[in-house]
C-alpha cells in the first residue's frame, strides 16, 4: 500500500492495544467487530493489525449504536445503509455538478440558453406553456 495515495485518516498506524485504549473497547471486542465486518484494519506483512483514525470513528459510531440497545447485526444494517447513503450523496453531488455543467456548455454553444428567469418556454413544473395570440385562444 503507497502511503502517498492513501489519505492520512485512513492510515493504519495504532496497534490493537493502542486502538484499544483510544477507543475504551476491549482488543477482544474489537477482534469480534472484525468478525463481524464491522470494521477492517489495515495489516502489516507480519499480519498485525493496524487501526486508523477513521476505524476510530467508526468505532465511536458503533459504541453510541451498541449503546443505544442496537445488536451487531442492527448495527451493519445501519453502517451498510449510512455507507450507501454517503455514496449516494456524493454521486448526487457530482451529477448535479456535471449538470450544471453541461447545461451552461449547452447554453453558451447555442445561444438558445434560458431566459433571464432561467426557463424556457415552460412553467414550474417542466409542462410546456401555452401562448394565447391575440384573440385570447391557446396556441
Amino acid at each position: 500500500m503507497t502511503h502517498d495515495a492513501t489519505p492520512r485518516s485512513a492510515r493504519g498506524v495504532y496497534g490493537i492495544s493502542v486502538a484499544s485504549e483510544l477507543s475504551g473497547i476491549g482488543p477482544q471486542t474489537l477482534r469480534l467487530y472484525e468478525r463481524w465486518g464491522l470494521l477492517n484494519p489495515d495489516r502489516t506483512d507480519g499480519g498485525t493489525r493496524r487501526y486508523s483514525d477513521d476505524d476510530l470513528v467508526r468505532l465511536k459510531r458503533i459504541s453510541d449504536l451498541v449503546g443505544q440497545g442496537i445488536n451487531l447485526a442492527g448495527v451493519v444494517q445501519i453502517l451498510d445503509l449510512e455507507d450507501k447513503n454517503n455514496r449516494l450523496e456524493l454521486d448526487n453531488t457530482a451529477l448535479r455538478s456535471d449538470n450544471t455543467a453541461l447545461r451552461a456548455r449547452r447554453g453558451s454553444q447555442s445561444g438558445n440558453g434560458p431566459s433571464r428567469t432561467g426557463r424556457r418556454d415552460s412553467d414550474h413544473d417542466g409542462r410546456r406553456a401555452h401562448r394565447t395570440n391575440r384573440r385570447g385562444t391557446r396556441s
